[in-house]
């Protein structure tokens, strides 16, 4: 059974940080790309970040460029969002997602290149 739990998530004055983190199960987590998007109340869901199967290859949406770093380790099956300098517009509902195999990486910033995703976290930053 394939299972994506993401956790970490929780209230933040702005300038604070946190870190979520999505555990996974049930595929092989090692040879999947993965990603974080994130939503609002009636917007739709936006690309975060993505990481490759081989870690060499990270991308960041331009709103959060220089502020999350998303990372993993293939030994706990557990992919993080490191998130610093948090803003008010960062609050959002959390999500990671799966592209088993990578077999959508060129399309991977789209919610259509995931197969899998998790039920979310939610982050609420305090102005």
């Amino acid at each position: 059974q394939v299972q994506l739990v993401e956790s970490g998530g929780g209230l933040v004055q702005a300038g604070g940080s946190l870190k979520l983190s999505c555990a996974v199960a049930g595929f092989t987590f090692s040879s999947s790309a993965m990603g974080w998007f994130r939503q609002v109340p009636g917007k739709e869901r936006e690309f975060v970040a993505r990481i490759s199967v081989s870690e060499s290859v990270t991308n960041y949406a331009d709103s959060v460029k220089g502020r999350f770093t998303i990372s993993r380790d293939n030994a706990k099956n557990t992919m993080y969002l490191q998130m610093n300098s948090l803003k008010a517009e960062d609050t959002a509902i959390y999500y990671c997602a799966a592209d088993p195999w990578g077999r959508n990486w060129l399309s991977s910033s789209s919610t259509n290149a995931y197969a899998y995703w998790g039920q979310g976290t939610q982050v609420t930053v305090s102005s």
